[in-house]
């Protein structure tokens, strides 16, 4: 398995100097350092009070093409009318900057709260938003991001799991049969799919979602930006499993189809992608685990009492895949 490499130590001065230099103009001498779970963020203003978001990106995780993609699917859908957080571009022209060997991207800051859902016209807004995203998504192709698929990228993840030796000995045989089972249904899901992979937000959950004062509601957190089925984008906003959110789930397409159609046959693959996520945030974790602060920040994660919570949830994901 090969392991990210973590941030390498950047003196505060060296950030500001940086943006500084990628937006061309000055900025007060502090960092306001966000929580994030993958990346690096610090807020920063400038003399006039206009604020921003520095996004320090994670080295070995993206490329800088998959970056780069990341960024033309915020520019196609800002030009598109939607609203999201596009990246400022440098004096250059490119919106990819490198400090220290480590690439960054400069947003505006955007206030809001988390959209709340009261009633069903909240669930139509919600479908309308990702319908609107999703009419801009076919407009390319991103081969520099990860296509969520079973076979391109689960088996994968599985694979790197199995070899890292991570997985508790006493749990290995279990966790990766039930795994490999889970594995092969979603894959035959995935093959009697009719309609084709697009660009996705792909962690499409409402804490992505900002509610501003103007009621325009905000798409944000595009970094795990994937090419995949157009459901992953619908699944995560719900507030339960699907069978007993049927109402908000037809509420979410009644938005979503005044966008662009949606194929129905699709929902199928529901709680096949929650398996797969499940890998997929066990993988990118493990990938961490060479990281000088990763005790701290993961404290319970790796010993057989976790490997146990993960074999079980794993057999409940199994069961809810072959009762569908």
């Amino acid at each position: 398995m090969k392991e990210t490499t973590g941030f390498p130590p950047i003196a505060p001065e060296a950030i500001i100097e940086a943006v500084e230099a990628h937006l061309g103009t000055f900025l007060e001498p502090v960092l306001h350092p966000y929580r994030s779970y993958v990346n690096q963020t610090y807020g920063l203003r400038d003399e006039d009070g206009g604020r921003f978001v520095v996004k320090f990106y994670r080295p070995g995780r993206w490329s800088h093409d998959a970056i780069a993609e990341e960024h033309r699917f915020l520019a196609d859908c800002a030009e598109a009318g939607l609203s999201v957080v596009a990246p400022l571009p440098s004096g250059s022209g490119g919106t990819v900057g490198e400090l220290s060997g480590v690439r960054f991207a400069v947003f505006p800051f955007r206030s809001g709260r988390t959209f709340d859902v009261y009633a069903e016209s909240d669930w139509e807004r919600l479908g309308s938003l990702v319908g609107s995203l999703h009419r801009v998504s076919g407009r390319r192709d991103a081969p520099a991001r990860l296509r969520l698929d079973p076979a391109e990228t689960t088996a994968g993840h599985l694979s790197a799991l199995r070899s890292s030796g991570l997985v508790h000995p006493e749990l290995a045989e279990r966790f990766f049969s039930l795994a490999d089972d889970a594995l092969e249904l979603a894959a035959r899901r995935f093959r009697s799919l009719s309609s084709a992979p697009i660009r996705i937000h792909g962690d499409c959950h409402r804490g992505n979602i900002l509610d501003p004062a103007d009621g325009t509601l905000v798409l944000i957190d595009f970094d795990d930006m994937m090419v995949g089925p157009a459901v992953q984008d619908l699944w995560l906003l719900l507030p339960d499993r699907l069978p007993a959110a049927r109402a908000e789930m037809e509420a979410i397409l009644s938005g979503y189809e005044r966008a662009i159609p949606f194929d129905r046959a699709s929902l199928a693959l529901v709680e096949p992608l929650r398996f797969m996520r499940q890998v997929y945030f066990l993988h990118w974790v493990a990938l961490q685990t060479g990281d000088p602060d990763f005790a701290d920040r993961f404290p319970d994660w790796g010993g057989r009492a976790f490997w146990v919570t993960e074999t079980e949830d794993l057999a409940t994901q199994l069961d809810w895949i072959r009762d569908e």
